[in-house]
């Protein structure tokens, strides 16, 4: 029950069903008399409404203080996306490279989700994403929450490498310079099973009332939003940017839709909008975590442990019909549930699924 629950969740994230909207403009092709565009794809299922918190986020306040050097209000700012959130996600593109091209739906989603923070060392900060949503049914009553372990971001002060995605499931270890890492954060994206997705490098830039991280390009995994509905790129390389607001924060792309042989397929603009809430029941996620964050302190390990010791790593996510993931988060209901010597099999597990 619990499995079909999570995966209900990832189906309504992040489906290609149309909101069915009545919206009738998209940024970017108001020229084209295409009324698929009007409508994007995406989940389709309501959850309650939400009360947004106006109040300033108190590290937003903090890093404002003038007294504080760059490398303090660099950590304020990443401490900062800690929290209760209501995402919105908005993606569209932008403009093609094809023959004929056709503007896809853009996609639109949203999600409620607090950010933890798993890990807060000097050069080292760790946020883990627990999303936590109810969802309005048929007869008009309210669902029990679904919870899902979600994605995390790593912050490391002056790295001495990055993981680089090269295609085909598989990532590669390069090292930084001097130069290239002094002053800088690497932040580095792992998926919901704490494999790796992609990692950039770049410095916070901080203004009188807000802050901002750029990376570099960076090459990533197709997203699940594509992965189930496209076949005609391999790579996603583009930049991201991580702006703190006094009430939440904005996780912007700008991504290249590009195959193997480096033609680029389609230009896209992608939003993740994270805005703080309040009065909302986030105590199935926090008691998910609670149980299980030692479990999954272990999986972090092996991970690290498996990508220190090689210069490239390929993970092959599904092994005879058994998908990493899955397999992850079963292990971790048994040991929620007692089962505590589960947590001894997580090495056996991610080995069947890297060379």
């Amino acid at each position: 029950m619990v499995a079909m629950k999570r995966l209900l969740l990832i189906t309504v994230l992040f489906s290609q069903i149309s909101f069915g909207s009545d919206t009738n403009y998209v940024f970017g092709w108001t020229q084209l008399n295409n009324p698929d565009l009007m409508i994007p794809r995406g989940g389709t299922s309501l959850g309650p409404e939400v009360d947004l918190d106006e109040n300033s986020n108190p590290f937003w306040q903090q890093i404002q203080n003038k007294d504080l050097n760059k490398y303090e209000r660099d950590r304020l700012a990443i401490l900062a996306m800690q929290g209760e959130y209501k995402i919105n996600f908005d993606f569209m593109e932008t403009m093609g490279f094809v023959e004929n091209y056709v503007p896809p739906q853009p996609y639109q989603s949203w999600g409620t989700e607090v950010v933890i923070v798993v890990d807060d060392e000097k050069d080292f900060i760790s946020l883990q994403h627990i999303m936590v949503m109810f969802f309005e049914q048929d007869d008009g009553t309210t669902s029990e929450p679904i919870v899902m372990k979600h994605w995390r971001q790593d912050w490391r002060y002056q790295d001495r490498f990055v993981t680089e995605f090269i295609g085909n499931s598989t990532w590669e270890k390069q090292n930084l310079t001097w130069s290239e890492r002094k002053g800088t954060w690497t932040q580095t994206a792992y998926q919901v099973d704490d494999s790796p997705r992609y990692e950039g490098i770049g410095e916070w830039k901080h203004f009188s009332n807000s802050s901002s991280w750029v990376s570099n390009e960076t090459a990533r995994p197709l997203p699940r939003r594509e992965s189930s509905i496209r076949g005609d790129y391999d790579i996603i390389i583009g930049t991201n940017i991580h702006t703190i607001t006094p009430t939440g924060w904005v996780h912007e792309q700008n991504n290249n839709k590009v195959t193997l042989d480096n033609n680029v397929i389609a230009k896209e603009i992608g939003l993740a909008r994270y805005q703080r809430v309040e009065n909302f029941n986030w105590s199935a996620g926090y008691s998910y975590w609670d149980e299980t964050s030692e479990f999954w302190k272990k999986v972090r390990e092996v991970w690290s442990e498996k990508i220190d010791q090689s210069k490239i790593v390929k993970v092959t996510s599904d092994v005879g019909g058994n998908m990493l993931f899955a397999r992850l988060f079963g292990l971790a209901d048994d040991y929620r549930n007692g089962k505590l010597d589960k947590i001894e099999k997580i090495e056996t597990i991610i080995e069947e699924h890297i060379e």
